[in-house]
């Protein structure tokens, strides 16, 4: 046993203790935040043979972690060349909306992630603050991986079951009254569509499709009143890569875009997801999701129990 575990890497490592909490995890590709998976964070598990296939072959994979219970939440506090979240941050810290994370870890933009207890909310961003909620339907890049360079590292730890409320973070950072969504009107036979498959899909897009990817989905949950996808599809898209302006751009384009097709307009000429090029090396997303592809999918066996590491298991992020 001693000679298996001497094998594993830093990430292997941490992988299976995030697993061992009940946390789901999948690699990101080395050296990026960008799932190295067919479905993103729908592939998280903690199915400890599986976790030791993916980083056995590949022990530069980053470690990313599924959030939203039964994993963690993480309010995301960023740093960009032109402004921060620090002071959004302080700003809620006054208001008595910050409480005591069970772990704040520093990002390699110089930002950091604070962890809470998950929950069943769903994914945020308030544009122009710098800071970011992942909850259902999203991922984080957690330590020890490394970006450019800069890790992700526990800063501090300690227990704690508070939870963060997103909601009332964001009556207090964007007060502004919710814009009423559209509502595509009513044609018979139509039935609501479960839009939530968007965000994992729209994490696989290989550079270059990303961008056309968002607006696509952007548009499919427009045209369905769909804030919250709308929510999660800006969260996906800022983990694929794309900065805020080019999101927010994208989403007000695709909302206009809904907007103009009511009351009798013709429908937009959207109907089908753009597919990646062939030089891009990704198979069809179309077609992936008529076969269902981006629904969760069941565990293929088992799940076995992996030797347990020596030392206290009590916290899931080691520093």
């Amino acid at each position: 046993m001693g000679h298996q575990m001497s094998r594993r890497s830093e990430r292997e490592e941490q992988a299976h203790r995030f697993a061992d909490a009940g946390w789901h995890v999948f690699p990101a590709e080395p050296g990026g935040k960008r799932p190295a998976t067919l479905h993103g964070f729908l592939d998280g598990t903690t199915d400890h043979r599986e976790i030791q296939q993916w980083w056995r072959s590949e022990p530069r994979l980053n470690v990313a972690i599924t959030t939203g219970a039964p994993g963690p939440d993480v309010l995301d506090v960023d740093k960009h060349k032109d402004g921060d979240g620090f002071g959004a941050f302080n700003k809620l810290k006054r208001a008595g909306l910050i409480r005591d994370p069970m772990a704040i870890v520093r990002t390699p933009s110089g930002g950091f992630h604070a962890y809470y207890k998950g929950t069943n909310q769903r994914n945020g961003h308030i544009p122009g603050e710098y800071v970011d909620f992942r909850s259902q339907g999203g991922y984080v890049v957690a330590p020890p991986s490394r970006i450019a360079g800069h890790t992700y590292e526990v800063a501090q730890k300690q227990p704690s079951s508070d939870t963060f409320n997103w909601a009332a973070a964001k009556q207090l950072l964007d007060p502004q009254p919710e814009r009423q969504p559209y509502k595509a009107p009513e044609q018979a036979g139509d039935r609501p569509r479960d839009l939530s498959h968007l965000p994992g899909w729209l994490a696989t897009q290989p550079e270059g499709n990303r961008n056309h990817g968002l607006f696509w989905a952007a548009n499919r949950a427009a045209e369905a009143g769909d804030v919250a996808t709308l929510d999660s599809l800006a969260s996906a898209a800022r983990a694929a890569g794309l900065d805020d302006r080019e999101i927010d751009r994208t989403i007000a384009s695709a909302q206009r875009t809904a907007a103009t097709t009511g009351a009798g307009a013709r429908p937009i000429k959207h109907s089908q997801p753009p597919v990646a090029t062939a030089a891009a090396g990704q198979p069809d997303p179309q077609a992936e999701a008529e076969a269902g592809a981006l629904r969760p999918r069941p565990a293929s066996g088992p799940v076995m129990a992996c030797q347990r590491l020596t030392g206290p298991r009590s916290h899931p992020i080691q520093e």
